[in-house]
């Protein structure tokens, strides 16, 4: 099994027990083994970091704890090795795999700290919150007898209130517009899934759009779900979203990648100073080895994303359109050692099929090797393509003659620049203060029975074009903080309008609300519409 994902934030509408911002998530190749560490009483001949704990621990000024030293020690060493070899102590490792396993424990919400207040915006379907009546809407005042509204808890506070192992309980006290008195629930913890496919839908007629966040082991299960609805309602081409996928398990993409190759064709292969190589080829039992193919990727596509990229890409199955991806080309082994910590080492590399390796230089350090993706920004990269330059070393053949290029991610056949369009300075304040997003909340509280009604995009969209949200949407910011600016709406105010409609429709009727009417404003997907069209 194989995980792969570089160090990136990202922001999300939280969910209970899963709701992790990810720093680093790292390749895993061979299955995790328990390791047992040598007797610390044991010491080999020339064993100089045994000997200076056994030093430490004897003449020290002070009384030293050898586990905290130990601890101290691990990701010291690691990190002199490469950016994706990390040590996760026993306190941090479940939570660090669930993104990866696919599921996780809790009560299945995802919730906004709305003015201090824990407002529900919606539950997992089949969840244990949704079987037991929990609604959209609902205000948290009380956790298990614990006041928690107005009490300025954070975020991750509320979630270590929520989490819990499957089968215990955890008591709320709910307060519900059309009730006076708080409702109480008792809601068993369950395994919840992590849904990785955001969205699948049709962009026209014979056009379907699939959105992946990340790879876990039922990213293909999810995957498969969407094409085959989408192949009932007409498809003929595919547009796949890899923006913003950091990666994840790496057999979710190279089964992914399976449905688009004929049988034979090479998907990845690695290799590593101790580890043959091991290649991973197409059956011939792909359900979408014909039609149109897009792959979407962006600066923050990596590792898992760059695997699936690069085998459409260097087996010429489709076109690539976007931006330069991340780079991560290094494959990880977990090992997991008996106080239930783990390691996660990097024991190979992966090459794409025209044998690129991806990965970028990283002999500067851990710090220069994440920061390069501002250096790309400053030099222009994501507005001019021509501001990439590739060595002749690192050029590359596909079976059709195009070049391609290793050495740090995977160049796109089709190259679209961040969009600047529609930005301003009234834009950024807005933006950067979440004005946006929580003027959507609160107008989603204020409309939700109306709202309600609506189960397609296209009619809540209609419905909230004749609303005067724009005009809302400037009275609010100006009560917080953010001045009315006529120069700055007459640049912004379709973004700030399509992007308040957008997260309104995801507060009710979630992403296949969201993202039809985000697509008005995404220049790379639009891109990648009409180049299908053409």
């Amino acid at each position: 099994m194989n995980y792969n994902n570089p160090k990136r934030g990202v922001s999300l509408p939280l969910i209970i027990s899963f709701s992790l911002v990810i720093g680093i998530l790292i390749g895993i190749y061979l299955p995790a083994r328990n390791m047992v560490l040598p007797n610390a009483g044991v010491r080999l001949k020339n064993d100089k970091l045994n000997n200076v704990l056994r030093i430490i621990e004897d003449s020290y000024v002070d009384s030293v704890n050898r586990k905290d030293l130990e601890e101290a020690a691990i990701p010291a060493m690691l990190k002199k090795l490469d950016p994706h070899s990390i040590y996760i102590p026993a306190k941090d490792l479940k939570r660090a795999n669930e993104p990866l396993q696919g599921n996780f424990e809790g009560i299945g919400i995802s919730f906004n700290m709305l003015t201090d207040t824990i407002l529900v915006i919606g539950t997992i379907h089949g969840g244990p919150s949704e079987k037991v009546g929990l609604q959209a809407g609902d205000k948290i005042i009380y956790i298990n007898d614990s006041l928690v509204a107005g009490k300025k808890i954070s975020e991750e506070g509320v979630m270590g209130m929520l989490k819990g192992p499957r089968g215990t309980k955890v008591k709320l006290k709910i307060l519900r517009k059309s009730h006076d008195d708080l409702l109480p629930f008792e809601i068993t913890r369950d395994k919840i899934p992590v849904i990785s496919v955001d969205v699948s839908y049709m962009v026209n007629e014979s056009t379907g759009y699939i959105k992946i966040t990340s790879f876990s082991m039922t990213t293909f299960e999810e995957f498969m779900k969407g094409l085959r609805e989408l192949k009932e309602k007409g498809m003929t081409k595919l547009i796949l979203d890899l923006r913003e996928n950091s990666g994840g398990v790496m057999d979710a993409a190279t089964q992914i990648a399976n449905q688009f190759l004929k049988q034979g064709q090479l998907i990845v292969y690695t290799k590593g100073r101790s580890q043959p190589r091991n290649d991973a080829t197409a059956t011939g039992k792909g359900e979408f080895e014909t039609g149109d193919l897009i792959v979407l990727i962006d600066e923050y596509s990596a590792s898992a994303s760059e695997i699936l990229a690069g085998a459409i890409q260097d087996n010429d199955r489709g076109t690539i359109i976007g931006r330069r991806s991340f780079g991560k080309g290094l494959v990880q082994e977990p090992i997991m050692f008996t106080d239930g910590s783990g390691m996660r080492l990097t024991i190979a590399r992966y090459y794409t099929p025209t044998g690129r390796s991806i990965q970028k230089p990283y002999n500067k350090g851990v710090d220069k090797y994440y920061a390069e993706l501002n250096d790309r920004y400053a030099r222009g990269e994501f507005e001019v393509s021509d501001s990439i330059h590739f060595s002749d070393s690192l050029k590359f053949k596909t079976p059709e003659g195009r070049t391609v290029y290793g050495g740090g991610g995977i160049m796109p056949d089709k190259f679209v620049p961040a969009d600047t369009t529609g930005i301003s300075g009234y834009f950024l304040k807005v933006r950067n203060s979440a004005l946006i997003y929580k003027f959507a909340i609160k107008y989603t509280e204020n409309n939700r029975e109306v709202l309600k009604k609506f189960t397609e995009a296209g009619e809540m969209e209609n419905w909230l074009d004749k609303q005067l949200l724009l005009d809302q949407f400037v009275k609010f910011a100006s009560g917080n903080g953010v001045k009315p600016d006529p120069a700055g709406l007459k640049i912004s105010g379709k973004i700030i309008h399509t992007q308040l409609k957008a997260y309104i429709a995801r507060n009710i009727i979630d992403n296949k609300g969201f993202y039809p009417i985000w697509e008005k404003i995404d220049s790379t997907l639009k891109y990648a519409i009409d180049f299908l069209k053409k």
